[in-house]
């Protein structure tokens, strides 16, 4: 359990930051930036909440919990099999990739297919919601970046690439089931 008694310590001032094994880097890390994005992530959705109600607040409650487990998956380099730590660091396993595209399957079935791209915006809580899917794409991309330099769990990129498809249809299920949603129209400002 983590016990916060004071938030300053000064550790930082001269540009590192330790990661989960104690590890001191500098700030703008490939790792720090992936974790540090994925916390932007869950900020984001925190702003999605404020408009969310019933079982989308609550789906939307499990994946920053997720979150959490995600930025403690990523700060914390190496492979289980190879640490000798005094506890199991936390990891995102298949399961929770599972639940995600369980979602998306159940909330695609009240959709009708797209016949154009759609454009960010709707109701406030797709708007809400588009903002998390452009992060949690961000987030991918620098944990794929991280991926190709260091040990990185697979599971954590197919959760952030799962989520942001799973931000994706939600936004359509938050603008009426997708018949709110804002078509983008080719060369219309032309």
């Amino acid at each position: 359990m983590v016990v916060l008694s004071k938030i300053y310590t000064r550790t930082g001032d001269k540009g590192l930051t330790a990661l989960g094994d104690g590890t001191r880097v500098p700030k703008p890390s490939a790792r720090v930036a992936a974790y540090g994005t994925v916390d932007e992530t869950n900020s984001t959705v925190g702003l999605a909440r404020l408009h969310a109600e019933g079982e989308a607040d609550a789906a939307l409650a499990r994946i920053q919990n997720d979150l959490f487990d995600l930025g403690a998956d990523l700060c914390r380099p190496g492979r289980d099999k190879d640490e000798q730590a005094e506890y199991t660091p936390l990891r995102i396993i298949a399961p929770q990739v599972a639940r995600l595209e369980a979602e998306i399957d159940a909330m695609n079935t009240r959709l009708t297919p797209l016949r154009s791209f759609i454009l960010p915006g709707g109701s406030a809580l797709a708007a809400h919601l588009h903002l998390c899917r452009t992060v949690a794409r961000r987030a991918e991309r620098l944990a794929v970046e991280l991926a190709a330099a260091e040990d990185v769990n697979p599971e954590a990129i197919k959760y952030l690439n799962r989520l942001s498809d799973w931000f994706f249809v939600a936004a359509r299920i938050a603008n009426d089931e997708g018949r709110d949603d804002v078509l983008w129209v080719p060369g219309a400002t032309r």
